[in-house]
């Protein structure tokens, strides 16, 4: 894929911004080196953990949705409170609906307020009841920042038990912290600069594609996969 096009399809980004923030790496599984700065000394500084691909991909409580065998996966670190993110996400979820061979992972990363933390739980914890992506579309689509009650109330619209929300919240507490622990560390192996992140096959982008934009660069992890 040429970069510039891929540039140029990142929805809502200036240029100026999608060339500081996007990323096409061969193997975006290498973790960058971190240096010190001049005034804290390097065993000072905490270093990454080393990245755990199976579990990247292949995380049991992650949760996913697509084809579990398509030959294409797609890994999205996310926050409910990121504008790009609530605006590039139903493009990609169009495309693996469409595309009937793709794999997506869901990386909750809340990373931008408490509130991005409380609605990461909430997604996960819906998904106890069968209904993760139901919840994960329905906070999508409510305000930045918005209240515990209202996230709640949108949940509720989206058909998910409030009662049985609550209590799985609490049953599934520590499982909940450490999925979402284990997305940190990753994201941090990565050294992902914010979100919306999305590894697509060997890509790396880091940058609100629109629906063009992900069709692209899936065609161009299959032609790299296949030796194209």
């Amino acid at each position: 894929m040429k970069r510039r096009a891929l540039l140029l399809s990142a929805a809502g980004l200036p240029l100026a911004a999608a060339l500081l923030f996007l990323s096409l790496l061969a193997g975006p599984f290498a973790a960058p080196l971190r240096a010190a700065t001049p005034d804290v000394p390097a065993d000072t500084i905490r270093q990454p953990r080393p990245l755990d691909v199976e579990a990247l991909l292949n995380d049991p409580q992650a949760p996913n949705t697509g084809n579990p065998k398509g030959d294409v996966t797609i890994v999205a670190f996310f926050d409910y409170n990121c504008g790009y993110c609530r605006k590039s996400m139903p493009a990609l979820e169009k495309l693996v609906a469409e595309d009937g061979n793709i794999r997506l992972v869901y990386k909750d990363w809340p990373i931008l307020s408490k509130g991005s933390v409380t609605a990461a739980q909430l997604a996960l914890a819906a998904g106890y009841q069968e209904k993760y992506v139901a919840a994960h579309k329905a906070l999508m689509k409510v305000p930045g920042n918005a209240s515990t009650e209202r996230m709640s109330e949108a949940l509720a619209d989206a058909g998910i038990d409030r009662k049985q929300l609550a209590k799985d919240l609490k049953t599934h507490a520590a499982d909940i912290g450490a999925l979402l622990g284990r997305n940190n560390d990753q994201a941090e192996a990565l050294g992902l600069p914010g979100t919306p992140v999305y590894l697509v096959g060997p890509y790396k982008v880091a940058a609100a594609l629109d629906y063009e934009g992900f069709k692209q660069v899936v065609q161009d992890a299959r032609e790299r996969a296949a030796g194209r």
